[in-house]
């Protein structure tokens, strides 16, 4: 089981079962959202995944002219879960508080979008764009 909050805890989170690994996304997008080299996330299916509390100090932010979209405490302004796709919800890694100690960085994606400072420096599989966990040809 994992768990997570935002910074002032006022929204908490449990996951019921076992994530594999965490995604990094190096995007422009992601970069700006976080103001770091992007976002590292965990992704979960929906029905494993529950709102402990703070569902109603949730915001939400999509850009305008494309597909993306931020979730975010407006207490304290930490990134918070959000819904990835129809199926899964993605959970920003760093809000983690307990159950995340052996995960690991497995894909790091948009990485020709990364910025020129950023290195990286695991052993994490390099996807020149997006890569949809299940599709190994990305």
């Amino acid at each position: 089981m994992l768990t997570g909050q935002c910074n002032c805890g006022g929204v908490k989170y449990a996951v019921q079962g076992d994530p594999v690994g965490i995604f990094v996304c190096h995007c422009s997008i992601c970069r700006r959202a976080t103001g770091a080299n992007g976002i590292a996330v965990v992704l979960v299916p929906k029905d494993q995944f529950r709102w402990m509390s703070g569902e109603d100090k949730i915001s939400s932010w999509s850009k305008p002219d494309g597909d993306w979209h931020m979730w975010f405490c407006r207490v304290c302004g930490s990134p918070v879960p959000g819904l990835n796709d129809a199926e899964r919800m993605f959970i920003p890694a760093g809000t983690l508080t307990e159950g995340g100690e052996a995960l690991k960085v497995e894909h790091h994606i948009w990485v020709n979008s990364r910025a020129a400072w950023d290195e990286i420096g695991d052993g994490g599989r390099q996807h020149a764009e997006a890569f949809i966990p299940g599709d190994e040809t990305g």
